[in-house]
């Protein structure tokens, strides 16, 4: 609905009502005779008539009946310049004028950009330059034979042999060392097992002490130390239960 299209029928005033905001602007109508109650009523009642609202002309509405009591109580109270803004009657009509000659002209250039979207809604627009469009020739500098037959024999040459010798871990077998303490125990009855891998690299330490573990879940060997941190003793398991029968000597084991 387009409300200057609006049908008043009012005491003072009878015809659309684009036609009584030309009047009061032109001030060829008193707008302290027109009744802007009225203009709401018909505006609601059209509304109705239709059964559906249009937030569009509400807007619109809204903004046009603002200016009009603005003007009209201007009109009415003249001294009240406390109350009201600083401009003057005729001013505040110019004012007026100068917004809904605004509004038409964003309400005209709204809708003709959803007429454009209509029209344009079916076209699909390619990112990029057009398949047509010419292309740029690439030149290259001129290149000497001889390098660039150096680069391609470079580029033929076989990659050398990258060597992962340095990330290979190899461990030495557990049963080495089981066989390698029970030798030592057939010759001595008390062995320092830090004595015998003090010599050896981390991880056949770690292999050696796997062994004596080993050794001990059989309970073939008893594995003592006097404090934590200290040398750890190994003997054999049958001397070491004679000794216990002889004296009643303590062995602190470690944890």
């Amino acid at each position: 609905m387009i409300v200057r299209e609006l049908e008043l029928d009012l005491d003072a005033f009878e015809g659309p009502f684009d036609l009584l905001l030309t009047l009061v602007l032109k001030e060829e109508l008193d707008l302290a005779e027109v009744d802007v109650a009225g203009i709401v009523v018909r505006f609601v009642e059209r509304l109705a008539e239709r059964e559906q609202l249009d937030l569009e002309a509400c807007g619109e509405f809204l903004v046009l009946v603002a200016a009009l009591l603005e003007l009209k109580a201007r009109g009415l109270f003249p001294d009240e310049e406390a109350e009201l803004a600083d401009l003057e009657p005729e001013e505040a009509a110019e004012e007026l004028a100068r917004r809904l000659a605004e509004y038409r002209r964003m309400k005209e250039a709204a809708a003709w950009l959803v007429e454009r979207l209509a029209g344009e809604r079916d076209r699909f627009f390619r990112i990029g330059p057009a398949p047509l469009a010419p292309q740029p020739e690439r030149r290259l500098a001129p290149q000497d034979p001889a390098k660039l037959g150096e680069v391609l024999r470079l580029l033929a040459a076989p990659p050398a042999t990258v060597s992962l010798a340095h990330m290979e871990l190899r461990f030495p077998p557990v049963a080495q060392f089981v066989e390698r303490f029970r030798a030592l125990l057939t010759r001595r009855s008390v062995v320092d097992f830090d004595q015998e891998v003090g010599g050896l690299t981390r991880v056949e330490q770690a292999v050696a002490f796997l062994a004596l573990l080993e050794l001990r879940r059989a309970n073939q060997i008893t594995i003592s130390q006097a404090a934590p941190f200290a040398p750890i003793r190994i003997a054999r398991a049958e001397e070491t239960a004679a000794a216990n029968e002889r004296t009643p000597a303590w062995i602190v084991h470690s944890a």
